[in-house]
């Protein structure tokens, strides 16, 4: 598992599978992400994103993906929710997105 940060454009991975979304990331490197993360064995992606415009982006990125899988007969599922993260010392609450595939 890695996890990879998505913003300006740039991709760098890490550990675990999860993509941390800015409102800066870039719609297109996040739907390949994500279509790409989806095509795996667990078939499942989590997005972890904190604000209106990395929602945004994060969202229109899960449309764009599910344009790529659907040729393959594909489909994807979301299944958002909330959890606490401590940031600077502060307490911010932040979604997390499940993305799944179907079909």
């Amino acid at each position: 598992m890695s996890i990879v940060h998505v913003s300006q454009g740039k991709k760098v991975v890490s550990e675990s599978k999860i993509l941390k979304v800015s409102a800066k990331s870039k719609v297109s490197f996040l739907a390949g992400a994500i279509a790409s993360s989806v095509n795996t064995k667990d078939r499942t992606v989590e997005m972890h994103v904190i604000g209106a415009g990395a929602v945004n982006q994060a969202v229109k990125a899960i449309a764009v993906a599910r344009g790529l899988v659907a040729p393959n007969g594909q489909s994807l599922i979301c299944a958002p929710s909330f959890f606490d993260i401590v940031i600077d010392g502060q307490e911010r609450t932040a979604m997390k997105l499940i993305v799944e595939s179907v079909g």
